[in-house]
């Protein structure tokens, strides 16, 4: 696996997209199948032991725990649509080239906007999602308002 490994990083560094160009897509799949409520094309961007870490504090699934609360509103065709506006991904240097980190803007109708952020691994099958967060954009001027809600509600 080592050397399966080794020879991807080094064909991914010598791609003619180069990896950051690929992390984007994998991120770009990711929206375009969420919208599409594609729960396998989903999911499949994820490593097995991946986490989703969501906008409620008590939000921090393994992929499983993710995909039972997802599922359903895949099935029933309830997708959701985050619309990058800005993106930022940085790789790790030489010799590994097999992390990547990510922030970006999102758009979203019902909530405005966000922001996603996360880590991507290089594996066999290409990059995949470990670690994703996605969090509300709170203007500094509105953060004490909001801060306050939050302090009325208790942890989870």
């Amino acid at each position: 696996m080592i050397a399966s490994l080794t020879a991807m990083i080094a064909a991914s560094a010598l791609s003619l997209s180069g990896p950051e160009e690929d992390v984007a897509a994998v991120l770009d799949q990711l929206n375009v199948a969420s919208t599409a409520a594609d729960a396998e094309a989903y999911f499949g961007l994820f490593t097995p032991d991946a986490r989703f870490i969501g906008t409620d504090a008590s939000e921090r699934w393994s992929l499983d725990a993710f995909r039972a609360f997802a599922e359903p509103y895949f099935a029933q065709g309830r997708g959701w649509t985050y619309t990058p506006v800005a993106r930022h991904i940085t790789i790790a240097p030489i010799p590994c080239r097999c992390i990547a980190w990510f922030d970006e803007e999102l758009s979203n109708a019902s909530y405005g906007v966000t922001r996603g952020s996360g880590v991507l691994r290089l594996t066999e099958n290409g990059w995949k999602i470990e670690q994703y967060v996605l969090s509300f954009a709170i203007p500094n001027d509105k953060a004490d308002a909001v801060v306050a809600v939050v302090r009325e509600t208790p942890a989870p």
